[in-house]
């Protein structure tokens, strides 16, 4: 947890009103706890001189923001003392979060070490603990608000309760913070005001302006961004209200008196009805999930991925799992097992153990085994982390494991639980997927994808040293690599490596 220095006087502002483009983390402010050390400041002290950072924070005391669209607009003049709370960077990439629950209400006494809320990052649903003690005076950011910048007020704090009151009325209602919109296309022009004019045009959009021959102009948006949709058309043909330009086919057309069902008006209202039958639903994305579209798309257009694939044969290691579970009652699956194989195989070929340092353009080798479980869950693929993986028995790993799983499918993974790691290994082998090729998790150098197992009759030699058709479970396993690590000889090394640990699992007991 980020710890915060408890100060009680101003002492000098260093960065002042109107001031662009400051970094986060640059000092903006001076505080002191004892009164008579804000003369002791530098006089000569300004916004460029260098001043060292005691710790960084989301708490602002007593402060006057700017004006920005979505912000609160608070006057520290009309408040009484009071802190301000912002929207914590509570993982290292996050930049902006929702609100996923209030556990205070406004009125509530607050202690340090409280959790105020459970904020949704791009990772996870994290609490957010009180870092001070005092009463929770005004929510700024209620339940379900999207997108709230970090560092963006969230909430007002006072110290005496009887001050309550008074941040509540100081506080404009019309200072609202981006909240979750409707979802259906049928009530989103009840539940939205709509916007005039419009900065970008959805294809579906334009080519319905297009066949009808409507003045786009005369149009209003209600899409993100000034973005005119399908619905906004729709809408505006449905209710009549709304300006056509005359194509030059319509010019070649009979005239309106000789043909009135040919009207502008009629002719859009009897081709509408088969549109108005396709009726879809809008389905609002997580962070996490808009954290993942993201880092997926950038690692299939930065990292040259390269592809190997091969089958190992399952039969001994399913001998030996069944083994285990009938004499000595142990339970692991074979997930468990491709972990410790491949935790192995790392270990033997350390050049596959590395990943690309970008800014310095060379290969970073690991000195750990951290391995990347991908865990499905409702707001997304998490990675939860098996670490130091090639010195944990099979035991072990499986109990982990299932631990991870649960965490992560319940939103309460801790950062150092998904944050970092190696190597990745992705199982579809309880779908009936034979083989796919999963795309690399950056910075990390590989993922390996592992389908299901399948039977095959095969030539196999017995020990009579004479060979018989047999039947032979086998698995295929795929390697995503990016091809700055992984070269044919590191590749094929690491996939030697795992081959003998699926045909020999004594190697994997050692």
């Amino acid at each position: 947890m980020v710890g915060v220095l408890i100060c009680r006087f101003l002492a000098k502002i260093l960065v002042p009103e109107g001031s662009k483009d400051v970094p986060v983390g640059q000092p903006i402010a001076i505080m002191v706890e004892d009164e008579q050390n804000i003369q002791k400041i530098p006089s000569t002290l300004g916004g460029g001189s260098e001043v060292e950072e005691k710790t960084a924070h989301r708490y602002v005391r007593n402060s006057e923001k700017e004006d920005e669209p979505g912000s609160i607009n608070i006057s520290a003049s009309d408040f009484p003392p009071h802190i301000v709370i912002g929207m914590p960077a509570l993982s290292p990439t996050m930049n902006q979060g929702n609100i996923f629950k209030w556990r205070k209400k406004e009125g509530d006494k607050i202690e340090v070490g409280d959790v105020i809320c459970e904020i949704e990052t791009d990772k996870a649903t994290l609490e957010f603990e009180s870092l001070e003690e005092g009463y929770l005076a005004k929510i700024l950011a209620p339940e379900g608000s999207k997108d709230v910048a970090v560092g963006q007020p969230i909430a007002v704090t006072v110290e005496d309760p009887d001050d309550i009151e008074a941040v509540k009325t100081s506080v404009g209602s019309g200072s609202a913070v981006k909240k979750q919109e409707p979802t259906h296309h049928e009530s989103k022009s009840e539940a939205r005001e709509l916007k005039s004019g419009f900065t970008k045009i959805s294809p579906s959009a334009r080519l319905l302006i297009s066949e009808y021959g409507l003045d786009a102009s005369s149009l209003k948006a209600s899409g993100p961004h000034g973005t005119l949709l399908k619905g906004d058309v729709l809408a505006a043909i449905e209710s009549g209200k709304l300006s056509s330009k005359i194509s030059s086919s319509e010019k070649k057309k009979p005239s309106p008196q000789t043909s009135p069902q040919k009207s502008p008006s009629a002719r859009p209202k009897s081709k509408i009805h088969p549109q108005q039958s396709d009726s879809f639903e809008d389905l609002p994305n997580t962070q996490i999930r808009k954290v993942i579209a993201r880092r997926l798309l950038e690692s299939k257009q930065t990292t040259p991925h390269l592809y190997l694939s091969s089958d190992v044969v399952l039969d001994s290691l399913l001998s030996f799992r069944k083994e285990l579970k009938e004499k000595h009652d142990i339970k692991f699956s074979v997930n468990d097992i491709v972990i410790k194989a491949v935790a192995i195989a790392l270990k033997n070929v350390p050049e596959a153990n590395a990943y690309w340092d970008v800014e310095k353009g060379e290969i970073i080798s690991c000195d750990s085994v951290d391995i990347s479980i991908a865990v499905a869950t409702e707001k997304g693929l998490m990675t939860p982390i098996v670490r130091n993986a090639d010195q944990k028995s099979i035991s072990l790993i499986s109990s982990e494991v299932k631990q991870l799983a649960e965490k992560a499918r319940a939103g309460k993974l801790l950062p150092n639980e998904f944050q970092g790691g190696t190597f990745s290994i992705s199982n579809l082998g309880m779908f009936p997927v034979d083989h796919f090729c999963a795309i690399i998790n950056p910075p990390q150098a590989g993922i390996l994808a592992v389908g299901r197992g399948n039977k095959f009759v095969e030539p196999v030699v017995g020990s009579d040293e004479v060979e018989r058709p047999a039947v032979v479970t086998k698995m295929n396993l795929t390697l995503s690599a990016d091809h700055r690590v992984f070269d044919g000889k590191v590749g094929g090394a690491f996939f030697s490596v795992l081959q003998s640990n699926f045909s020999d699992i004594r190697r994997l007991l050692l």
